[in-house]
């Protein structure tokens, strides 16, 4: 396994291989689970080479508290990489070699994808996810590269950005891998108490739910019956629950059959903040 920690090497290591190799990239941010190591399969399967990215990104914290308490678990993550292949790029780079020029985000222009939900309460986040994943995939000029549906939002905000800057990859969306309970994987479980992540499965249960209120009920009908059953679970604050379409992201006033539908939820359990979606 390689492990690469300068932007000079890994440049160096992929121009080194044959030029009609096909490469796949997955950006993380480490702690890495079994839903990345869904991606990071995905990838195996379908290029001859695997790029892991393993870098926490400064610049999509809003929260500096956040940023701090995000898990560093790099050699916990490499042995569980090897269980999936010994020939996979492990890229780690630290913050100063990734943002040589200042640790600053760049701005983007999404076209109101970055406005709702998430970039709601989560002030120039998407800002620097775009700058982040802008500097990987030019730097690695991937065939493809692979992103979990848990943050759906992200993904069709990465896949806005390869539109607008015009890079020649494929971005593969991957369905959401979840604990038994059905908590959608996620390196933030870690820090909920044994109890809380056994009662975080609430979370999945309310999505299932509402997915079959909204075959037969308005897109406000359904929101509003969520947040009910928030405000009598002493456990879970909700931040937010939205129905869009997929594609613009607007919430959903009246349905259209022509449109396709998610549903997505924010919420804290104690001072843990998780996400999860699903398909309408």
């Amino acid at each position: 396994m390689q492990l690469i920690n300068t932007k000079k090497e890994l440049k160096s290591y992929l121009s080194s291989q044959a030029k009609t190799k096909t490469i796949g990239l997955v950006p993380t941010m480490g702690a890495l689970h079994l839903g990345h190591m869904s991606l990071v399969k995905r990838s195996i399967g379908e290029n001859d080479i695997t790029v892991v990215s393993i870098f926490v990104n400064p610049t999509q914290f809003n929260n500096k508290e956040d940023l701090e308490k995000y898990p560093s678990t790099l050699e916990a993550d490499i042995s569980l990489l090897k269980t999936a292949s010994n020939k996979i790029v492990v890229f780690a780079p630290s913050s100063s070699e990734m943002y040589s020029g200042g640790i600053t985000s760049k701005t983007y222009d999404f076209e109101g994808l970055d406005n709702v939900m998430e970039g709601e309460f989560r002030e120039g986040h998407f800002d620097g996810v775009g700058t982040i994943v802008e500097k990987l995939l030019s730097l690695v000029t991937p065939t493809r590269a692979y992103f979990g549906e848990k943050d759906f939002q992200q993904l069709q905000i990465i896949r806005k950005l390869v539109k607008i800057t015009n890079l020649p990859i494929e971005i593969i969306g991957c369905p959401i891998v979840r604990e038994a309970n059905g908590l959608a994987m996620s390196s933030r479980n870690e820090r909920l108490s044994k109890e809380l992540r056994k009662e975080a499965a609430y979370i999945y249960d309310i999505l299932k739910a509402a997915k079959q209120k909204f075959g037969t009920k308005s897109a406000n009908f359904v929101v509003e019956w969520v947040k009910e059953q928030f405000e009598t679970h002493p456990n879970f604050k909700l931040e937010y629950v939205k129905i869009a379409d997929v594609n613009q992201l607007k919430p959903v006033i009246r349905k259209n059959r022509n449109l396709k539908y998610r549903a997505f939820i924010a919420v804290y359990a104690g001072d843990v903040r998780l996400i999860d979606n699903i398909a309408l």
